[in-house]
């Protein structure tokens, strides 16, 4: 079977090895007989997958021991209510950094919950081309936390150098960039992510949380909705997602075998500049919309001249085995999604045939 070269924003790309381990596997889970999906979750076989994904997700990123690791349903967008609805009480107020539609989405929903406000926004003339500098957030030295964006999927923006918040607790929704390099957990109050962009399939989120703000979390809320619930339960309070819990762990497997965050961030550069190389070349065929300062390693988005040309280049593509490269819906334009799993041969052969349709 011919492989599809798969730049789609997500659900996107898998490593392949993950994959075929999960096909060898599918039906008999380490000589039990029975598939990972038909395994109790109380029971041994399926425990241990789960500890193993916990514990790979704390190795990869160096999380400190005074965080829990939780692993969640619902992805990033039930994470939209789960983060004020713990963090956020009566009396105090939230801190939102807008930087795109997601961001925009987690503030809405925050709303429904508490006060919040808008520390800063990039938004202009519905567009989000850029990342706030530090000079211009108006931050509330009082908040009960910060909310970021970390890469915004849609504009092709990402923070490379996270705000300065003082001693509020810094929030993340880091669904498309998480594990694209290390980072310092210990600078985040709370990091969240959906897994379908750089862990594995949909429907699974990952949540990295500090202890103390899971102890003071509010209790005032459904009992499935506060993270000491999970936290107390090793998040298997309710049935877990198996399979994507199994996913995960086979992801990350493969992700420490190629050498963790460091060795991926090496690769995950190199992609990106392939492709920003082509754009930036002399002509105004291919433009990013994007401040350079501010381009994502993730998601690189572009445009060409007219729209049909951009239909042309669409169906070529195609021809190529390419696929997702049409931007989102709200903004038009190409998207290149290259998550961890997208391999640096696939981007070259974007990068070449880019070069190819423009002559």
């Amino acid at each position: 079977m011919a492989r599809a070269i798969n730049f789609n924003p997500g659900p996107a790309a898998l490593p392949l090895a993950a994959l075929e381990r999960a096909q060898k596997e599918l039906l008999d889970l380490n000589g039990t007989g029975m598939s990972v999906m038909e395994h109790s979750h109380r029971g041994k076989a399926y425990e241990a997958v789960h500890n193993e994904a916990i514990a790979l997700v704390r190795e990869l990123m160096g999380v400190p021991d005074n965080y829990d690791v939780l692993l969640l349903q619902g992805g990033a967008s039930l994470q939209f209510a789960m983060v004020p609805m713990n963090l956020l009480p009566a009396g105090k107020s939230a801190d939102y950094i807008l930087t795109g539609s997601w961001s925009q989405k987690a503030y809405k929903e925050a709303k429904t919950v508490g006060t919040v406000r808008v520390a800063a926004t990039t938004e202009k003339d519905k567009k989000f081309g850029r990342i706030p500098e530090q000079k211009e957030l108006d931050l509330d030295p009082n908040a009960a936390y910060v909310h970021i964006t970390s890469n915004n999927t849609i504009a092709g923006t990402q923070w490379h150098e996270f705000p300065d918040v003082g001693n509020v607790p810094l929030v993340a929704d880091m669904s498309s960039d998480i594990m694209w390099r290390p980072i310092d957990v210990s600078k985040f109050g709370l990091i969240y992510a959906g897994a379908q962009k750089n862990l594995g399939p949909s429907g699974l989120a990952v949540v990295i949380v500090r202890k103390d703000l899971v102890a003071s979390g509010r209790s005032d809320i459904p009992t499935i909705l506060q993270y000491r619930t999970h936290a107390d339960n090793n998040s298997l309070y309710n049935t877990p997602p198996t399979f994507g819990v199994y996913m995960l762990r086979n992801v990350l497997d493969e992700l420490k075998k190629a050498g963790g965050l460091a060795a991926i961030e090496r690769v995950n550069r190199e992609k990106a500049k392939l492709l920003y190389d082509v754009i930036d070349e002399r002509s105004d065929f291919y433009v990013s919309p994007v401040e350079k300062s501010a381009r994502s390693t993730m998601n690189v988005v572009f445009t060409l001249k007219t729209p049909e040309l951009e239909a042309e280049f669409l169906s070529e593509a195609q021809k190529r085995g390419m696929v997702g490269l049409k931007g989102h819906r709200s903004v038009g334009g190409m998207r290149a999604s290259i998550y961890n799993a997208v391999s640096l041969e696939w981007v070259k052969a974007l990068a070449d045939f880019m070069r190819e349709f423009k002559r």
